[in-house]
């Protein structure tokens, strides 16, 4: 599917009916969009089957009760609504985003308990998030912006409002030629990509930030699981930025880049080694299984 995304054909589901894609429409006085109360999904449909389902309808739930909102559907009714979304497509493999915000309503200021909130489900065909990464390695800037502290914002929650400073991260690390830009924390420890989890390899063990500032992606979690249950050492700890220097292998984990190696972060240099492409290849047949 090409063209703009407010210009395609198909079906969003929207409050709970099906709309047309074009039709699929919000008031500019939406809350929303001026105070960024809105909470999503990224999902993977494989070969008919949302990896992760559930848990991710109930990270959704989660996610707006941390930004004060209730979600005016069940977690079965978002996981059947996703359901209703891909067959109304015709889609058996895509990607999936399910979402909800507060709307228009009686309340424009900061406040807007008033306000009714929305919910809507889109799905499309969207290939690797990298390009052609996932054989030669992504290339990673290093971002100017730091993953703020748990004391500034509800970091446990995947929140619109966070991205801010990932999408200004990403259009500097394009403008430069690379992929993505790896992000430290407010402290200057390592965190993660703009959209992804982060891992390294050092002498056959992994070594991996501590998610105490940023999203513990539902991707990481399952390839952390999957590591330990090939009796690999997993290093959950927090990562100062000069060791960089010594981790042979690196990949990214994410519901879009699915595991994704790093071949290049700023001026370091990493191999796309074996246990690298073993764990790719082991989350490849997972999510198909």
């Amino acid at each position: 599917m090409d063209g703009a995304y407010d210009d395609r054909d198909g079906k969003i589901w929207m409050d709970g009916q099906l709309l047309d894609w074009r039709d699929a429409k919000v008031h500019v006085l939406t809350h929303a969009l001026h105070y960024a109360s809105s909470v999503f999904e990224g999902e993977r449909c494989y070969n008919g089957k949302i990896f992760k389902d559930r848990e991710h309808a109930e990270r959704l739930h989660f996610s707006a009760n941390c930004l004060d909102f209730q979600i005016p559907y069940t977690v079965d009714e978002l996981i059947a609504a996703k359901a209703e979304t891909l067959q109304a497509n015709g889609l058996t493999d895509a990607y999936v985003r399910a979402f909800a915000w507060r709307g228009a309503g009686p309340d424009m200021g900061v406040a807007s308990a008033r306000n009714p909130v929305r919910t809507a489900i889109a799905v499309w065909s969207w290939g690797n998030y990298y390009g052609d990464a996932k054989t030669k390695g992504a290339k990673l800037d290093i971002a100017k912006w730091k993953r703020p502290s748990p004391e500034t914002i509800p970091h446990q929650a995947k929140a619109a409002g966070l991205y801010m400073i990932c999408t200004m991260s990403k259009h500097a690390a394009e403008a430069k030629g690379c992929s993505d830009a790896m992000m430290f924390d407010y402290r200057g420890y390592v965190a993660e990509a703009t959209g992804a989890n982060i891992f390294f390899v050092k002498d056959g063990e992994v070594h991996t930030p501590k998610p105490d500032c940023f999203l513990n992606g539902l991707t990481r979690q399952t390839v952390v699981g999957m590591l330990r249950d090939k009796g690999v050492t997993v290093h959950e700890r927090h990562i100062m930025p000069e060791e960089l220097e010594s981790f042979q292998q690196c990949w990214l984990t994410g519901t879009a880049a699915e595991v994704t190696p790093v071949g290049q972060i700023g001026d370091y240099n990493f191999e796309v080694g074996k246990l690298t492409l073993d764990i790719a290849a082991d989350y490849e047949k997972l999510v198909r299984a």
